[in-house]
């Protein structure tokens, strides 16, 4: 698996909803919460970084090497957990797809059909 694999590209990736909160615990973990829900999530070392990547708008890559240095696994391993956090924050509705800075591009250039 390779961040190639992901759904999310730089052009295109997946970014924390306003009415969620992250707060960091001790510099490792963090809880979430869901201001729309109510709901607040514990997140693990790895989660927590995953989630601040996201929030610095960092390329999933980027994300991904993190993760390789400072836990010290393969690319694949760090992409693989990568995938498997995106998935379970985008099921709780944690996080969004962000709009294509070329299709809002295509689309403000875009004329009306007669």
């Amino acid at each position: 698996m390779s961040v190639k694999d992901l759904k999310y590209d730089q052009a295109s990736s997946p970014l924390p909803y306003e009415h969620v909160v992250f707060t960091d615990l001790d510099g490792l973990e963090g809880i979430l919460v869901d201001l729309n829900t109510k709901k607040y999530y514990q997140l693990n070392e790895t989660a927590s970084l995953i989630w601040r990547g996201l929030e610095k708008r960092l390329p999933l890559n980027l994300i991904a090497t993190e993760l390789t240095e400072r836990y010290e696994v393969s690319f694949e391993r760090a992409t693989s957990s990568m995938e498997t956090a995106l998935r379970r924050f985008e099921e709780q509705k944690l996080v969004g797809q962000e709009i294509s800075r070329q299709a809002v591009t295509d689309f403000g250039t875009s004329k009306a059909s007669p």
